[in-house]
């Protein structure tokens, strides 16, 4: 039996999953949640009813970055957890105090809050990532890491808000980043549509080129 994932291609912590899923080629059956109306067996596997959740066996994991850690310590061709400890600071900063400066510059309506304020807070980290990102291609250089990995799908969000405007930002190293993963193949992989999930489907395998 191979493990299953349930997903929803456009949330940014299930396409870090899916990213490490890929790079360390572990198969997985792929089930695409529709968020609004969620599959009752995804409800009684995910303690806390978001994506991605991994089920293997009797393991469930509930965190993507528990996934990604989970495919890569199975298999890291690419070597992306040789990465030295600030890449797991950068991913805490990343996943704490600017995923909170996205949601309420993205969501400030829900949140009440002061979009520009926010965006600023956000710039703060972003800028320490383009200056990071000077002279090269990565974080840690000339080969991504489970720190880009990581981050990329949450910066890609922030800039979507007003792309035009974060093009125009004093960031081109991290402009550069961005545009080398969206133009990736790796990203591109992730990112193909699936149709929502029922239980009578017949098993979607991921990723669809692991062999």
């Amino acid at each position: 039996m191979r493990p299953i994932l349930y997903s929803f291609r456009r949330c940014p912590y299930a396409m870090r999953a899916r990213l490490a899923i890929q790079a360390a080629a572990q198969e997985v059956e792929l089930r695409e949640v529709l968020l609004r109306d969620k599959a009752t067996e995804f409800l009684e596997t995910s303690p806390s009813a978001t994506v991605p959740c991994l089920k293997d066996g009797e393991t469930v994991l509930d965190e993507s970055l528990e996934i990604m850690i989970w495919a890569l310590e199975r298999n890291d061709p690419a070597g992306w957890l040789l990465v030295p400890r600030s890449g797991r600071d950068v991913i805490t900063e990343a996943d704490g105090s600017f995923k909170q400066a996205l949601d309420r510059t993205k969501y400030h309506t829900r949140y009440d809050s002061d979009p520009e304020a926010e965006r600023a807070r956000a710039g703060v980290f972003l800028a320490k990532l383009d200056t990071q990102l000077a002279g090269k291609a990565w974080l840690y250089g000339d080969n991504p890491s489970i720190a880009d990995m990581a981050i990329l799908p949450f910066v890609r969000q922030f800039a979507f808000i007003d792309k035009p405007r974060f093009d125009a930002e004093p960031w081109p190293h991290l402009q550069r980043w961005l545009e080398a993963f969206l133009a990736s193949q790796d990203f591109e992989r992730i990112m193909l549509k699936y149709q929502v999930w029922q239980s009578k489907d017949p098993a979607t395998v991921f990723p669809t080129d692991s062999a």
